[in-house]
Parts: C-alpha cells; sequence; structure tokens
C-alpha cells in the first residue's frame, strides 16, 4: 500500500516537471517571435490596384495591373501582408489624367506614403513609377425585367391586378460587345404556394454568367402583386344579332344568355349588366346553319374568366 503510494506521488512529481518544461519552452517560443516581429525587415511586394470612381462611359481593358512596392517597416506590419493581399487604391477621379485611348498615373513616393501607408512604413522604391490604363467607350442601355415566377393561390384567392416588379427595367453598362446582345434579364425562377396576401418580395435576377466588365443598376427587383377575395357573378345579358339584311325578318331564342365571371369582393359590387354585351353576327352564318354564336364582346377590366354558358342561338328567319 506504501508503495503505490509513494509511486503515485513520484508520479505526480514528475509529470509536474514536465508541464512546467513545456510552459517555459512555450515562453521562450513567444519571446522569440516577439523579437523576430519587432526588428525591421525590407521587402518588396507586389500591390494590385484596386480602381475606384472609374467614369461609368469608360471600361479599363487592363485590369491585371501591378505595382511592385519596396517597403522597410517592423515584422508586425509585414503580417498584413502576408496573410492579405496587399493593394493600392486609385481613385480615377483625382489620381490620374487622361490621354487619348489611356488613363495616366504617375505619383511620387512622398505622395503614396501620406495617403496609402502608415507612419511606421517607410516606402523605399515604386516599380514602375508610372502606369498606363488603356480604356475603352461603354454601351449604357436599359433593358425591361421578364418576371420568372409561378403563384399557386389558396382557393378563392388571385391576385387583382398585374404583377410588377419594381424596378420594371435595369440599366446595364459595359463594352459595347457585351451589352449589345442583351434584350431582357430574367428573374430566378421562383414558386409561391398557398398564397392569399398581397406578394411584397425580393428576387434575384439571372445575370449573365460572362458579366466581367459589366454593370448592373440591381442585382434583384422587388416583386409586387394585389391578392384579394375572389368570388363568381352571374347576369342574363340580352342577345344583339348585327348584320341582319333588310329583306329578311329574323326570329331567335333564347333572347337572353347567362354570362359567369369572376371577380374580386371589393369591385363586385361595381359590376353591372350594363359592362357586358353579346353579340351574334348573321353575316358569320352559313345558309344551311339554323343557329347563331354568341360572342361576348364586351367585359369590365376587373372581371376575368367571363364566359357565355349558351353555344347557340337558334332562328328563323321569313321574308
Amino acid at each position: 500500500m506504501i508503495k503505490k503510494i509513494k509511486s503515485k506521488i513520484l508520479a505526480s512529481i514528475k509529470n509536474k516537471r514536465i508541464n512546467v518544461f513545456i510552459l517555459f519552452l512555450l515562453f521562450a517560443f513567444v519571446i522569440l517571435i516577439f523579437t523576430k516581429l519587432s526588428k525591421e525587415y525590407t521587402s518588396t511586394i507586389a500591390f494590385n490596384i484596386e480602381k475606384q470612381n472609374v467614369p461609368e462611359e469608360n471600361i479599363i481593358l487592363n485590369d491585371s495591373v501591378q505595382l511592385n512596392i519596396t517597403l522597410k517597416t517592423h515584422g508586425f506590419k509585414w503580417l498584413k501582408y502576408y496573410f492579405l493581399k496587399p493593394k493600392l487604391e486609385i481613385d480615377f477621379a483625382k489620381d490620374v489624367y487622361k490621354k487619348e485611348g489611356y488613363f495616366l498615373w504617375n505619383k511620387s513616393k512622398a505622395y503614396l506614403s501620406n495617403t496609402q501607408f502608415e507612419k511606421y512604413e517607410e516606402l523605399l522604391n515604386i516599380s514602375p513609377d508610372t502606369l498606363m490604363f488603356r480604356y475603352g467607350v461603354n454601351l449604357v442601355k436599359k433593358v425591361p425585367v421578364k418576371i420568372n415566377v409561378d403563384i399557386n393561390f389558396s382557393q378563392g384567392y388571385d391576385i387583382s391586378k398585374q404583377i410588377v416588379s419594381d424596378p420594371d427595367s435595369i440599366t446595364i453598362i459595359g463594352s459595347n460587345i457585351l451589352v449589345s446582345k442583351i434584350d431582357y434579364l430574367e428573374t430566378e425562377e421562383v414558386v409561391f404556394n398557398d398564397v392569399r396576401s398581397n406578394l411584397l418580395e425580393s428576387v434575384k435576377l439571372k445575370l449573365p454568367k460572362t458579366q466581367s466588365g459589366l454593370k448592373f443598376s440591381n442585382n434583384n427587383i422587388v416583386l409586387k402583386a394585389k391578392v384579394e377575395k375572389f368570388t363568381e357573378g352571374v347576369f342574363k345579358i340580352p342577345v344583339n344579332v348585327i348584320n341582319v339584311p333588310k329583306a329578311i325578318k329574323l326570329k331567335y331564342f333564347p333572347k337572353e344568355v347567362s354570362v359567369s365571371y369572376y371577380v374580386s369582393l371589393s369591385d363586385f359590387n361595381t359590376i353591372t349588366k350594363k359592362d357586358f354585351k353579346v353579340i351574334c353576327d348573321y353575316a358569320k352564318s352559313s345558309k344551311d346553319q339554323a343557329f347563331l354564336v354568341p360572342k361576348l364582346v364586351k367585359t369590365p377590366e376587373v372581371v376575368r374568366n367571363a364566359k357565355i354558358s349558351q353555344q347557340r342561338i337558334e332562328f328563323i328567319t321569313t321574308k
């Protein structure tokens, strides 16, 4: 029993020694890292160009321009350049001047030191000291939005007005070759089920896969639709026969036909019989035909699916 206790105590002491050794080792490593990072280093790094405020009427043709910059700074400052892609901002509204066919950038080390780098970053060299950005003329084109949506309404519900997109058109800016091929922009396919209230949904646009160098005024649209409860209405509408020769007396039956229609509850009481008109054109009947075909030629704008229940009007003629 005593031997077991003794062995456990010795094991515990040994483990503590190992833990202390590891702790001191990590502490020494941290001190070494801080010592290294506190020293100054000189290195040359390729900076990507971030173009700002490029005139909309122009497109930059050489997009992969880089600037090699030699800096002297502490190791801590170098960390951001090694872990993040370094970039240099060029404002086309004030940092360049325009010549025929290209924009010219030519800035001194002192200018870059004051505008792009921090206090403890010493700029030693820039290569090249001049950048030329070739440009072309952009085409600005406005194209309509094509709504690509499937709406499944709850029973008795429907849209009372046409589905619209906001905005209804998109402005595209880019090279003439690419923009001229685009006549419209479609929305992504969207399905709405069991709809019984107004729609106000953001929907993404299906943008071209080769959109490099193209700018779009919007990447999505807002889909708007007024949804209401609908009901069915029925009226008895008089039948008017037209183009009957004066020498013929025409007798026909029935004199009225039932017209059914679908309308929103809010508009139901505004619909009257006078809003509908049914005619039969005698001139379109053949000699051996004893019936006329009624046609609905007038309906209110707010109704839909209006139809005549009677498909034939029987008639006889006398001279």
